[in-house]
Parts: C-alpha cells; sequence; structure tokens
C-alpha cells in the first residue's frame, strides 16, 4: 500500500498530538506513514523525504513542530507537495510554534492549523485528497454529517439538565 499521507515529527513525543491525524486518516482508509525526522538533528534526511516523497505517491505532507517549529517550513521549500503544519504546544503555550509555522516568506505556504491540531491537518488533507477521489468524498461527507448528530444529541441532553430558571 502507497501512502498518500506522510506526517512527520520532529520525535516521538510529539506522538500524543499527532497520533490525532492518524487516527483519523485511519477512520477514512487513506494510506500513510508517520516519521520522526528533525530540522534541526537530521537535516540530510528531511532534505531527501521532501525531495523525494512526491516520487513515492505522497499526496500530502503534515509536519507537526513545536519550539523552533522549522520542520514545515524546511519541508515546503524543497517539496512540490502541499504541506499542512501543526504548531506543537512544546513552549510558550504553542504561540512560538504558531508563529513560526504561520509566518512564511511568500512563495514558501504552509498551510497551518491551530495550537495542536494535528486533526483538522487530516481532516484538511482528507479534503484535498477527496477531490479526485469519489469514494473518499463519500466517507468523508458521511463523517461530517455525523459531527451536526452529535449536535442535535447534545442539545437533546441539554434540554434534561434541571435549572430553577432555565426555560428550556
Amino acid at each position: 500500500m502507497t501512502p498518500l499521507v506522510t506526517i512527520i515529527m520532529g520525535s516521538t513525543s510529539d506522538l500524543p498530538v499527532m497520533k490525532k491525524a492518524a487516527d483519523f486518516l485511519n477512520l477514512m482508509h487513506i494510506p500513510f506513514e508517520m516519521l520522526a525526522l528533525s530540522a534541526h538533528r537530521t537535516p540530510e534526511e528531511v532534505a531527501d523525504f521532501a525531495r523525494n516523497a512526491h516520487t513515492r505517491g505522497v499526496k500530502v505532507v503534515i509536519a507537526g513542530a513545536g519550539m523552533a517549529a522549522a520542520l514545515p517550513g524546511v519541508i515546503a521549500a524543497i517539496t512540490p507537495l502541499p504541506v499542512i503544519g501543526v504548531p506543537l504546544s512544546a513552549t510558550l503555550m504553542g504561540n512560538d510554534a504558531l508563529l513560526s509555522i504561520a509566518q512564511m516568506p511568500p512563495g514558501i505556504p504552509v498551510a497551518t492549523t491551530g495550537i495542536d491540531g494535528a486533526m483538522n491537518a487530516a481532516v484538511l488533507a482528507c479534503r484535498i485528497l477527496a477531490l479526485s477521489d469519489s469514494e473518499l468524498a463519500a466517507r468523508y461527507d458521511a463523517w461530517r454529517g455525523e459531527l451536526g448528530q452529535k449536535i442535535v444529541k447534545a442539545n437533546a441532553e441539554l434540554s434534561a439538565v434541571a435549572y430553577d430558571y432555565k426555560t428550556n
């Protein structure tokens, strides 16, 4: 099975957040791979990955990074693929990573989620892939429909919560 998405993190300490992306891709039946690569500690491996991922069939890269958060930008500078950056809350509540990923120079875009937004990164990757895969689009549409049902259920549960002055 050829991975369509690569999830990259600087180290396995990022796995608790990045696992949310893997869980969603798995739910949508999207083949993916997970790698630990560091822009600072393994720059040659990052460059090799970024240069060659598209030749292996990868279509989207999700890169999580905290602190200096160079990983998504370095990959985006080299690869022709769309890169989705996930700022991690490793330091400064993730604000340093968010600004580092979101403030890319013109011509080197990185789509950026909210801090620790790995699941949204996977949802965006799914939406990109669904543009050319009608079966995936149908799975995504069904999942999205379930989101609305959760709110309907939540409202039903809230209506059962009693307060003296609650009117609904």
